[in-house]
């Protein structure tokens, strides 16, 4: 296994992989069988041919990049799969209709890699759905419109309403996300404005129930099993018969690298139970799974979904050793809980850290109530799924159990969560060190008191550099065609606008701002600036107000009946985070800087949202910036911003701002131009060609991404 893995990374140009394989050949040396140093080197050629195989594929959608098309295929919720030419497509923003045969009409575009930091690298999520029986998702289809639509038919479809007939459409939404794994219904669901369900399971941290695993495949195979038993069926069949349904199950579902691993794990413990050849070895079994997965499909080792799953399967090896250290008065079964439980989270945690930008503090509790749910629910629905339309009164019962569910999530989703930054060299070998330690005392080698201060002695370890060296910085957030800017200095941190997605469901501060702030550690915002009500400035402000502390919120006209500006205004007020209107003269002054406001005045107001933008001045020790919002070339001229070293342009690179009189004003030597894929003609050539006149270097979102620039 060691070698599959080192010779898929050197296929990904990672030198990991050369760590991966010196890492089997310790194993070989360590168990004294120099023999086995062939399967070190043969599995590192298999992995490097099956990964390479991937990754050399030709994309079939290329000659389409940039084209207006319409396609027809099979939706299942994630995917469109074509049949010609044989590809797979995103949707956005995705079709309301469930699965089935869609017909549908957009722009076909390429994937993109990651533009901020700790945000969705979709190009490398396309490589890893691929493999050596599946197409790669080759590209995706924006401004998507349906044409036709026929409902998904067949086994799939009579399971599909099976789930949901009778139940409401939350209820419908989250039995098709933890049967089938399709989480496309449940991600548009909300308990209320700003409060959506799949946040509240993963602040909870419940978000691995809607991701099929190796509990969906326990639950139903115990039950099949216990069943069996009680019906006086042999052990052969007993076995046998679960193993056989393993393979339809697979089919049936959402095919991902968790529920591959559950049923290939399953499959092999269940069939030495039947031949009578006791369990086999969790290790082996482990390494058996992860080999069939990445033959198969290799760059899911990449992928988040496989490392969680065989992390978490690998920590729960230990299960019974950890039990065995708590309190023997305490029910076994409590013990096993809080043991799997404690385990499966600490062996994710640098990945949900590093991924998610945080981590949940009541995983604990909330698992082991979701968990006895869970154990009724999963073997019930399923069974509703078998009977289809007839399954009316047995989902009366899923009904109840799904609200109570519903009803944890929400209940422990409201708990504060840890936020993290990304992981880095440091926190990986400080997590391994704590992990070492864990290890030896479970094996008795070491004390308690020594382990207990090694754990202390690595968290301190990881939180001394942002100590030591806080982040001095202006990050000019890639948030497409919209606004974004945060300001960070030791003791104050200011985001100025907070991006939007004009005519799309597309929520840019829960699903792009707010992780680019957690992946740059950034816990709280003492101000948040929305600069005008304009959508593509300020949509995400809400999300962001919901999501992280905010000490206030600076805006400048106060619009009574703009619905963008009173959504923000109104999940300020539920934060309980004060609004100050600001005007001409107000500052913030901390740690050698000061942010002074330059515009609005306050004594008239236009009827153009643009002239009454909020425009800011950053001053740090000599070097001057200034962020104008969308202030237009007329309004530009009554600022008096004064030299500057640093330009973020207005509105965009519209070529009625940063006008010729503002550039011989400021003599900025770089300008910032936030921008993202338009039909606007952002930026203009006008406004290039002024920076170029000026001398000035243009930096621009839409080529560079995320753009961070250190302050003095």
């Amino acid at each position: 296994m060691a070698g599959v893995i080192g010779g898929i990374l050197l296929a990904l140009g990672e030198a990991w992989g050369v760590a991966a394989l010196l890492g089997g050949a310790g194993l070989v040396l360590w168990h004294a069988r120099p023999v086995l140093l062939a399967l070190v080197l043969l599995g590192g050629a298999a992995g490097w041919a099956s990964a390479h195989a991937v990754l050399t594929r030709p994309n079939a959608l290329t000659p389409w990049f940039g084209a207006q098309v319409t396609v027809q295929g099979e939706w299942d919720g994630q995917f469109l799969t074509l049949r010609d030419p044989p590809a797979r497509v995103t949707l956005a923003p995705k079709p309301t209709q469930g699965p089935g045969q869609l017909r549908v009409s957009g722009r076909l575009l390429a994937p993109e890699g990651r533009r901020t930091p700790g945000g969705f690298d979709q190009a490398a999520w396309f490589r890893a759905q691929g493999g050596l029986l599946s197409v790669t998702p080759g590209g995706a289809l924006v401004g998507a419109r349906v044409r036709e639509f026929q409902p998904q038919g067949g086994l799939r479809g009579w399971f599909r309403r099976g789930l949901t007939t009778g139940l409401t459409e939350r209820q419908g939404a989250l039995m098709q996300a933890i049967e089938l794994g399709d989480r496309g219904d449940i991600s548009r669901e909300q308990f209320s404005e700003g409060e959506a369900v799949r946040d509240a399971f993963a602040r909870a941290g419940l978000a691995h129930l809607m991701a099929l695993s190796g509990q969906n495949v326990a639950i139903l195979t115990g039950a099949l099993i216990l069943l069996l038993t009680r019906l006086g069926a042999a052990p052969a069949w007993r076995f046998g018969l679960p193993v056989l349904l393993l393979g339809p199950y697979l089919l049936l579902v959402q095919s991902s690298a968790s529920i591959t691993r559950a049923v290939l794990m399953g499959g092999a413990v269940l069939l030495a139970l039947a031949l009578g050849r006791g369990r086999p070895d969790p290790l082996g079994v482990v390494a058996l799974a992860a080999l069939a997965c990445l033959l198969l499909y290799p760059l899911w080792l990449t992928d988040v979904g496989f490392q969680l799953s065989f992390l978490a399967v690998l920590a729960l090896t230990q299960s019974e050793r950890v039990a065995g250290r708590l309190p023997e008065r305490w029910p076994r079964w409590l013990r096993l809980g809080l043991a799997a439980t404690l385990l499966a989270e600490t062996g994710t945690l640098p990945v949900i850290a590093g991924t998610f930008g945080q981590v949940p503090l009541v995983g604990l509790p909330a698992n082991l109530l979701a968990g006895a749910i869970m154990a009724l629910l999963v073997p019930l629905g399923f069974l509703a799924g078998l009977l289809g339309p007839l399954a009316l009164p047995l989902n009366v019962v899923n009904g109840v159990l799904a609200d109570a569910l519903l009803l944890v999530a929400r209940t422990f989703g409201q708990a504060p969560v840890l936020t993290w930054g990304q992981v880095g060299m440091g926190g990986v070998l400080a997590y391994g060190a704590a992990v070492l330690a864990g290890w030896l005392w479970l094996l008795g080698r070491v004390r308690a008191p020594a382990a207990l201060g090694t754990w202390l002695a690595c968290l301190l370890l990881t939180t001394l550099p942002g100590r030591l060296h806080p982040a001095r910085e202006v990050v000019f957030l890639d948030v497409g065609q919209g606004d974004s800017t945060l300001i960070r200095l030791p003791h104050l941190t200011v985001l100025v606008d907070a991006g939007g997605s004009v005519g799309s469901d597309y929520d840019v501060g829960a699903h792009t701002v707010v992780p680019t702030l957690r992946a740059l550690g950034v816990r709280k915002l003492d101000v948040l600036v929305a600069t005008h009500a304009d959508t593509d400035h300020i949509e995400g402000a809400a999300s962001v107000l919901r999501q992280l502390p905010v000490g206030e919120v600076w805006i400048g006209q106060r619009k009574t009946d703009d619905p963008v500006l009173t959504a923000v205004l109104l999940a300020a007020q539920e934060r309980r985070v004060p609004v100050r209107e600001v005007r001409r003269g107000d500052q913030v002054s901390s740690d050698g800087a000061t942010l002074t406001v330059l515009w609005p005045a306050g004594t008239a107001w236009s009827t153009e949202d643009n002239d009454n933008s909020v425009a800011l001045r950053l001053e740090s020790r000599g070097w001057r910036a200034a962020f104008l919002g969308d202030l237009a070339d007329l309004t530009e001229e009554w600022l008096g911003a004064g030299p500057l070293d640093l330009l973020k342009a207005a509105h965009h690179g519209s070529r009625h701002s940063t006008g010729t009189a503002l550039l011989a004003q400021t003599t900025p030597a770089d300008t910032v131009i936030s921008v993202g894929r338009n039909t606007y003609g952002h930026p203009h050539p006008d406004v290039l060609t002024r920076l170029a006149q000026a001398h000035s270097q243009a930096w621009r979102t839409d080529q560079l991404g995320t753009i961070r620039w250190p302050l003095p």
